[in-house]
C-alpha cells in the first residue's frame, strides 16, 4: 500500500512517497521563503505561479533521488483543505493528472489532519488526546477522539502565532518567516518588557494575538533606543505563556493529559522547553514531532492518506479544493 503525497497548500511544494510497512521511501520540499521574503509574507499569486513551475521537476528529482518506479503506487494522497484556493488548485490538479495517468484512486487529507498525524510517524499516541496546532495560518485546540473523529474546542480570533511572528519581524525589519529569527534572536535577550497576554484569563479556549502585535508596534514606536534581541523575548514569552496556559486549561476541561503540539510554530525552542517542563511536572504525556515534521510536509499528509485509504476513502477525479473546510466536517464529509 505505497502512496505519492502531494501538499500545496501554502508556499512549500512537498511530495513523498510512503509505504506504511517499511517508513519513508522518499520526501521532498521546495520553500518559497525568498520569493515572499520582499513582501513580509505569502503572497497568493505568486504562491501558485512558484508550484505550477516546481511540481513537476520535483517529482523528478524525488524519482532519481529514490530510484522509485512510480508506476508502483496504489493510491495519491494529496491536501483538498485548507490553504491559498490557488496553491491548492495546483496541487490538486497535479494529484488528480497522476491518478487518472496510473489508474490509481485519489484520497483527500485534511491539512490540520495531516499535522495531527505528524508525530505518528515517530510513534503512535493513544486516544483520546489533545491536539494544539500552532502555524502561520491556525492556531487550534482539538480533542482527538480517534481517527477522522475531531472535536475543536478552541481557536484564533483573529491572528494565528505564526502569522503574529512574521508581523513582528517584518516590523523588526527581519525578513520572512519570522518564527526561526525570532526564536533566534530571542535566546540573545532578555523579555523586559511588560507585554500583553490577550484571552489568557478567560474561560474559553480561544486564542487572540493581533493586540499583542499591536503592542508590539507601539512599543517600537515609543522606544527611542531598544535591542531587538529584548523585544523578541519579550514577545516570544507573551505568545508562548498563552500557548502554554491554554494547552493547560483545555487539559483540565477534557480530563485528557495526552497533549501533541504540532504546525511549524511547534519547532520553537522555548515553546518546547516551557511544554516540556510544564508536562512533566503535571503528568502529562506531551508529543512535539521532529522540527523537520513540524513545519508543512507531504510525509504527514502521506500518513493521514494512508489511514484515510484504509477505511475505503476515495475522490472522485472531479473533486475540487475548498479554502477552508473546518476539520470536524471533514471527518464528517470523508469517512
Amino acid at each position: 500500500m505505497i502512496t505519492l503525497a502531494v501538499e500545496t497548500s501554502c508556499d512549500e511544494t512537498a511530495l513523498a512517497i510512503y509505504d506504511p510497512e517499511k517508513g519513508p521511501i522518499g520526501d521532498i520540499l521546495l520553500s518559497q521563503a525568498k520569493v515572499h521574503s520582499p513582501f513580509g509574507g505569502v503572497v497568493p499569486e505568486l504562491s501558485a505561479r512558484e508550484h505550477t513551475r516546481n511540481i513537476l521537476p520535483l517529482l523528478d528529482r524525488l524519482l532519481e533521488e529514490t530510484g522509485f518506479n512510480l508506476q508502483n503506487i496504489d493510491f495519491v494522497s494529496f491536501t483538498l483543505t485548507p490553504g491559498l484556493i490557488l496553491s491548492l488548485v495546483v496541487g490538486v490538479s497535479f494529484a488528480k493528472a497522476i491518478a487518472y495517468n496510473l489508474g490509481v484512486p485519489l484520497v483527500p487529507v485534511h491539512h490540520l489532519e495531516g499535522h495531527i498525524y505528524s508525530v505518528f510517524l515517530e510513534r503512535e499516541v493513544g486516544y483520546p488526546f489533545l491536539a494544539l496546532i500552532v502555524s502561520g495560518g491556525h492556531t487550534d485546540l482539538f480533542l482527538v477522539e480517534g481517527f477522522g473523529r475531531y472535536r475543536f474546542l478552541g481557536g484564533t480570533l483573529d491572528d494565528a502565532a505564526g502569522e503574529s511572528y512574521d508581523k513582528v519581524a517584518k516590523m523588526l525589519g527581519l525578513g520572512y518567516p519570522g518564527g526561526p529569527v525570532i526564536d533566534k534572536l530571542a535566546r540573545e535577550g532578555k523579555p523586559i518588557y511588560d507585554l500583553p497576554r490577550p484571552l489568557i484569563e478567560s474561560g474559553d479556549l480561544n486564542f487572540s494575538f493581533s493586540g499583542l502585535k499591536t503592542a508590539v508596534m507601539n512599543l517600537i514606536r515609543k522606544e527611542k533606543s531598544y535591542r531587538v534581541e529584548d523585544i523578541a523575548a519579550s514577545f516570544q514569552e507573551a505568545v508562548v505563556e498563552v500557548l502554554v496556559s491554554k494547552a493547560l486549561k483545555a487539559v483540565e476541561k477534557t480530563g485528557v493529559k495526552r497533549l501533541v503540539v504540532v504546525g511549524g510554530v511547534s519547532a520553537n525552542s522555548r515553546l518546547r522547553e516551557v511544554l516540556r517542563e510544564v508536562c512533566e511536572d503535571k503528568g502529562i504525556e506531551l508529543r512535539i514531532p521532529h522540527p523537520k515534521l513540524s513545519t508543512d510536509n507531504a510525509l504527514m499528509i502521506a500518513y493521514a492518506g494512508v489511514e484515510r485509504f484504509k477505511r475505503g476513502v476515495t475522490a472522485p477525479l472531479d473533486v475540487n479544493p475548498e479554502p477552508n473546510t473546518p476539520l470536524e466536517e471533514f471527518g464528517r464529509l470523508w469517512t
